[in-house]
C-alpha cells in the first residue's frame, strides 16, 4: 500500500550524526517549543542533555521535524536560562531542581542546592525525619486508614501519637493499649533523637501527606478514657477531607 507524500510521520528516529546539524536546534520539550544552538545544549559536556546532542542521537523529532524531550516543557526555559547566561532561576526551584537532575547539570544542581528551598529540604527537613523511625510508612499507613474509613463519607479521620522521647512513649503506653481495646487505629509517630519539636513534625506530616494530593488538617485528640495525662500532648486527629 502507498502512502500519500502528504502525510507527515507523526515522530521518527533521528539517524546520522549529529556532526551535520544546524548549529540553530529546534526542541519539542512536551509540547513546548524552543529555539536555541548546539554549542548551548553541549555547553557542559558530561550532562545528559550534552549526550543527547553529542555523536550517534538517541532522540525521536516530531511530524515537524523538531527534536523531541519527553519531560515538561515549562522548566526547560529556566535550563536554558542557565545554559545560556550562568543565570540561576529564583522562580519554581523545586520543580527546575528535579529536571536539573534529569538533565544531569551538575554545575546547576550545585547552585540549586545551596538556595535555601532545596538546601531546608535536603539538609535540614530530610536530614530530620530521616531520624524519626519508619517516617514514610507511618504516612503511607495513615493514608490507608483514611481511604478505608471514607466510604459514603466526606471526611475521615486518623489517630496520630506523636512521642519524641523514649519517656513520653512509655508514658502514652496505657493510652495506646487503651485505644487499641476499643479498635481504634492509632498510627505512631518518634521517638526521635533530633532538635525539630512536636510540632515540627506535625507540619512535616502535613506537608507530606498534603504533597499526594489530600486536603487535610489537625486538631489535639482528646480521649474519653484510658488517659492519666492530658492526650493532647501527644495525640492528634489528622481529618482528611474528600469533597
Amino acid at each position: 500500500m502507498n502512502i500519500s507524500s502528504e502525510h507527515k510521520p507523526l515522530g521518527k528516529q533521528v539517524t546520522g550524526s549529529l556532526h551535520m546539524l544546524s548549529p540553530i536546534v529546534e526542541l519539542n520539550v512536551g509540547g513546548e517549543m524552543y529555539t536555541t544552538t548546539l554549542s548551548t545544549l553541549k555547553k557542559h559536556p558530561g550532562s545528559k542533555l550534552a549526550e543527547m546532542f553529542t555523536g550517534q542521537p538517541k532522540l525521536r523529532t516530531d511530524s515537524e521535524g523538531r527534536f523531541f524531550i519527553d519531560r515538561p516543557g515549562t522548566y526547560f526555559k529556566y535550563i536554558l536560562e542557565y545554559l545560556r547566561s550562568n543565570q540561576v532561576p529564583t522562580q519554581c526551584i523545586q520543580d527546575v531542581y528535579k529536571e536539573a537532575l534529569f538533565y544531569d547539570i551538575e554545575p546547576l544542581i550545585k547552585q540549586l542546592e545551596d538556595s535555601p528551598q532545596i538546601f531546608g529540604e535536603l539538609v535540614a527537613r530530610r536530614q530530620f525525619l530521616a531520624r524519626v523511625p519508619n517516617y514514610s510508612e507511618n504516612i503511607e499507613l495513615m493514608i490507608r486508614i483514611a481511604r478505608a474509613e471514607a466510604v459514603a463519607s466526606r471526611k475521615s479521620s486518623v489517630i496520630v501519637c506523636v512521642v519524641r522521647t523514649e519517656e513520653d512513649a512509655a508514658r502514652c503506653q496505657d493510652a495506646l493499649n487503651s485505644l487499641d481495646m476499643d479498635k481504634k487505629s492509632v498510627v505512631k509517630f518518634g521517638p526521635w533523637k533530633a532538635v525539630p519539636s512536636i510540632s515540627d513534625l506535625l507540619d512535616c506530616i502535613q506537608m507530606d501527606v498534603e504533597a499526594k494530593g489530600y486536603k487535610i488538617s489537625f486538631q489535639p485528640h482528646v480521649a474519653e478514657k484510658g488517659f492519666r495525662f492530658k492526650s493532647h500532648d501527644f495525640f492528634y486527629k489528622f481529618l482528611f477531607t474528600w469533597w
